[in-house]
């Protein structure tokens, strides 16, 4: 079977949020850029799913040159094609443009299965595969943790509320993953060469505006925390067993 998956490429952000002076992107200055945990997901299924039943797994993003990088760390995790999808260095698509991107490369590569995942770690936009879904005019489910394919099929999974929801896609069809389907493999030396060396298609494109325009952003303040001291030595022995007692660790 032949599947694209679609990825974006987001700042890594391991500690504190910074942002730029106008407050209106993430400061990556010290960071680097990756794609989000269930994207990376979105990878590792689509290559485990080829190494059982063949076929070839497409990698897409929508962004300027320096995605190239994100594609080619697909590439090294078994992806054998990928798209680029170039846009000007400053160009922000929202869920609209992006899935009318997207569809162009979908729809021409007449793919079994196009998988994203359930929501970018930057935006936490959910739109993107639901709406290339209804352009594509074929099924979805989202906020999928098990997939397996059968009989021109695909069977998906999901809990929602406590209870575990499945699903029964016929192909082709669009799953948008959650991290946790899988745990996504790390990249071997040879993957990486190959990677390196393998040729990317570069589709130039203006997306279309979407209406909505971000004026700026802000980062929450994180609650603070305060440490109590009990005594010292022997003295707050009391104090602590109280403690201890009002957590239930003595009872």
């Amino acid at each position: 079977m032949d599947i694209l998956v679609c990825v974006k490429r987001v700042p890594t952000v391991g500690g504190a949020i910074t942002l730029s002076a106008d407050r209106r992107s993430v400061d990556t200055r010290m960071s680097g850029f990756t794609i989000s945990p269930h994207e990376e997901c979105a990878v590792e299924e689509a290559v485990r799913l080829v190494e059982r039943l063949g076929g070839s797994v497409t990698v897409v993003t929508l962004g300027a040159a320096v995605a190239e990088e994100q594609l080619r760390s697909c590439l090294a995790l078994g992806a054998s094609a990928a798209v680029l999808l170039e846009t000007a260095p400053d160009v922000e698509a929202g869920p609209r443009a992006t899935a009318a991107a997207l569809f162009a490369v979908a729809d021409a590569g007449r793919f079994d299965l196009v998988l994203l995942g359930n929501e970018a770690s930057d935006t936490g936009d959910y739109q993107v595969g639901i709406r290339l879904a209804h352009l594509l005019g074929r099924p979805v489910a989202t906020g999928i943790k098990s997939l397996s394919v059968a009989d021109d099929a695909v069977v998906a999974s999901r809990t929602y509320r406590g209870a575990l929801e499945t699903f029964s896609l016929p192909l082709p069809c669009v799953v948008t993953v959650k991290e946790g389907i899988n745990l996504p493999r790390y990249p071997s030396l040879p993957g990486r060469l190959r990677a390196k060396r393998a040729a990317i298609t570069r589709v130039p494109v203006s997306p279309e505006a979407d209406g909505l325009r971000m004026t700026t952003l802000r980062v929450p303040d994180a609650p603070k925390r305060q440490a109590t001291v009990l005594g010292q030595g022997a003295s707050a022995v009391p104090a602590l067993v109280s403690v201890l007692n009002e957590l239930g660790v003595l009872s």
